[in-house]
C-alpha cells in the first residue's frame, strides 16, 4: 500500500470517528432524556373502581378520623431541558402521614407530612443534590399540607369518583403559602378512601433556586404529588 492511500486510508478512518463522535454527543442528551422520561412514573390516579362503581359509605360510616396506610406516597415532578431535550423527573416516597377528619359529608380538617429527605428518582446524583443543595433537608426534612378551609367529599360517598379544590398551607424549606389543589375522592371497594392529586408551586416562592448548569435548565415550578389510601 503506498503512502497516498495509507494517508487516505487514515483520514477517512478519523473522519469517522469523528462522526461518529459527534453523532455520540447530539445522540447522548436525547437517549438519557428518553431513559429518564421512561422511568418517570404517570401522575397519581384513582386505582378505585371508576366513577359510578366503586364502594359506597353512609353519612355516619364516612364521619370520623381517616389516617394513611402504608401505601400511601407523595413526591414531585418537575421539568428540565437538557442541551433542548424535554425531561420529566419524578421522585417519590412512601414516607408519608396523612390525617383526614370527616364531619356530615365534609372534610373539615387534614394534614399530610412528607418526609423529603426520602424521596427518591432513579438517579442517586439528582437526590443528593435535592437533598443537600435545594432543600437542605437536614434542616428542613419535612414538606407539610394542611387544609384551611372544609370541603364537601359527600359526592364520593355513593361510588362516584368525586373532583375536588383542597384549600390549605404548605410549608416547605422552613416557608409557609397557601396553596390549593387539584384532587379526586373516592371510596375503594373495602370502604377505604383514596384521594390523589397535585399542588403547584414556584420554587422561588419557598426560597429554593431551581438550578441551571448550563446543559440543563430546570423549570422554576413544579408540581407535588401525592396519592392517600385513607382507612379509619
Amino acid at each position: 500500500m503506498g503512502l497516498r492511500t495509507r494517508t487516505k486510508v487514515i483520514i477517512g478512518i478519523a473522519t469517522g470517528v469523528v462522526v461518529i463522535g459527534a453523532a455520540a454527543v447530539i445522540a447522548g442528551p436525547v437517549i438519557y432524556a428518553n431513559t429518564v422520561n421512561g422511568q418517570a412514573a404517570a401522575a397519581p390516579s384513582l386505582s378505585a373502581a371508576p366513577s359510578g362503581s366503586g364502594g359506597t359509605l353512609d353519612t355516619a360510616q364516612a364521619d370520623g378520623t381517616w389516617t394513611s396506610t402504608s401505601s400511601s406516597y407523595a413526591g414531585y415532578r418537575v421539568h428540565e431541558v437538557l442541551q433542548g431535550n424535554d425531561v420529566n423527573v419524578v421522585g417519590r416516597t412512601k414516607d408519608v402521614q396523612g390525617t383526614a377528619t370527616v364531619e356530615g359529608g365534609s372534610l373539615t380538617k387534614a394534614t399530610v407530612t412528607v418526609q423529603v429527605a426520602k424521596i427518591t428518582t432513579p438517579e442517586s446524583a439528582r437526590d443528593e443534590y435535592f437533598r443537600t443543595k435545594a432543600l437542605q433537608t437536614d434542616r428542613y426534612p419535612t414538606a407539610t399540607f394542611a387544609l384551611t378551609e372544609p370541603v364537601d367529599v359527600s359526592g364520593a360517598l355513593d361510588g362516584s369518583t368525586q373532583d375536588v379544590t383542597l384549600t390549605g398551607t404548605m410549608d416547605l424549606h422552613g416557608v409557609e403559602k397557601p396553596v390549593t389543589a387539584d384532587a379526586q375522592v373516592a371510596v375503594t371497594k373495602d370502604g377505604g378512601v383514596q384521594v390523589v392529586g397535585s399542588v403547584p408551586i414556584t420554587f422561588a416562592d419557598y426560597g429554593v433556586e431551581a438550578p441551571s448548569l448550563g446543559f440543563v435548565t430546570v423549570d422554576g415550578k413544579g408540581s407535588v404529588e401525592f396519592s392517600l389510601d385513607l382507612a379509619k
